[in-house]
């Protein structure tokens, strides 16, 4: 297994997915992880070129360095690490939900950050290794809506920034890349998302094929390290004082 290999969390579905497809298609061996989508995982790695599956819960702490040593032994061209999966639930920060807190945080934030620490000890590259946290627009455009989650990925941002300084000089390079709204979320219905997919300065929808090619770029091209990379059709410069899909609803209400 001396092709390169790259490890993406929550790839069975939507956008983890999406990257999967796209580095596979670029001849790349692509671990596919899940936690609960066995069915989705296996089926997408059946259809690549060169895949498998991997299962673990990121908010396992016990599980989460056995599984990474074993991909490092079974992949000694492990290049790069993306960090898609993530819990998105909402909640206020008027009133603050510590179970859902606890649960967000261990998978968002806590997760990702063994996961990183752990791939940077065991995994071995030729060409220097890579971590790309998926991050939101939504860090440049706050809004209330999604509390937890938006900490949760504020702070994944500000690990993935100091573990860029903690690696410089290395030849190891750390992401952010922060998507806009691209799929469907929470309980968004189609009709919704087809109303608020364009809030966006390109009145245009972003694909989920677009943050993969985002993903490929950093993964291979000539990117500084630390640099977060948005793609979101200017959503980010549309200031919104609520969640999109709430906004979507409040006008359809009114």
């Amino acid at each position: 297994m001396n092709a390169p290999t790259v490890f993406i969390t929550g790839g069975a579905k939507r956008i983890g997915r999406a990257i999967c497809e796209h580095f596979a298609g670029e001849g790349w061996h692509v671990v596919v992880h899940y936690h609960t989508s066995r069915t989705e995982a296996e089926a997408l790695a059946a259809a690549l070129p060169s895949a498998s599956t991997c299962r673990f819960d990121l908010a396992d702490p016990v599980g989460l360095p056995v599984a990474v040593a074993a991909i490092a032994r079974q992949h000694p061209n492990w290049r790069a690490l993306v960090c898609s999966a993530s819990l998105f639930e909402p909640d206020q920060p008027e009133a603050p939900d510590m179970d859902l807190w606890q649960a967000i945080l261990a998978a968002n934030l806590a997760g990702n950050v063994q996961l990183a620490a752990l791939y940077l000890q065991h995994a071995a590259s030729s060409q220097g290794r890579c971590i790309i946290n998926l991050l939101d627009q939504k860090l440049a455009n706050l809004n209330p809506d999604f509390f937890a989650y938006t900490v949760a990925k504020s702070g994944l941002k500000t690990v993935g920034d100091m573990l860029a300084l903690a690696r410089s000089g290395s030849a190891d390079r750390i992401y952010g890349l922060a998507p806009g709204l691209t799929l469907p979320s929470h309980d968004q219905t189609e009709a919704e998302f087809a109303r608020s997919g364009a809030v966006n300065l390109l009145h245009r929808f972003t694909q989920p094929e677009e943050i993969a090619s985002a993903a490929w770029f950093l993964a291979t091209g000539p990117v500084a390290t630390g640099t977060t990379l948005f793609v979101d059709s200017g959503q980010r410069l549309v200031p919104q004082h609520r969640d999109v899909m709430y906004l979507v609803r409040e006008t359809a209400a009114a």
